[in-house]
């Protein structure tokens, strides 16, 4: 029985259950196979990424707090973000990465900045 190749269509030499003719092949059919799903998690990377530089830039130029509009005026998403930080003071934190934010009212943000180990298990 003649065994062909699942992206190129070539003949198949060697182990029984092999399923492509080389490496190439395999990496391109599971890059096909998995685009649409890579493409979301990219693009959702992205815009968190976009988020946390933006924060990180206005946090290291000593800003601390900050009107809404400044963010929205330099492309930050407010729906995207890695976690929500409760302090005790019924506080509530949006955190992109290490950088976050909380509504101080008229407007304005507090940013803040943690970089203690967050244990996730």
């Amino acid at each position: 029985m003649e065994r062909k190749c699942l992206d190129c269509g070539d003949i198949i030499r060697g182990r029984s259950d092999k399923k492509f003719c080389s490496d190439q092949c395999r990496n391109s059919y599971n890059n096909r196979l998995n685009r649409d799903t890579n493409n979301f998690v990219r693009n959702v990377h992205g815009l968190l990424r976009k988020n946390r530089r933006i924060l990180a830039d206005l946090y290291t130029e000593g800003r601390r707090r900050t009107h809404k509009d400044a963010l929205f005026a330099l492309g930050y998403n407010f729906s995207f973000f890695t976690h929500v930080i409760e302090t005790s003071g019924s506080e509530k934190y949006l955190f992109c990465f290490e950088y976050g934010f909380r509504d101080a009212g008229d407007d304005f943000i507090e940013l803040k900045y943690n970089n203690q180990y967050i244990d996730y298990q």
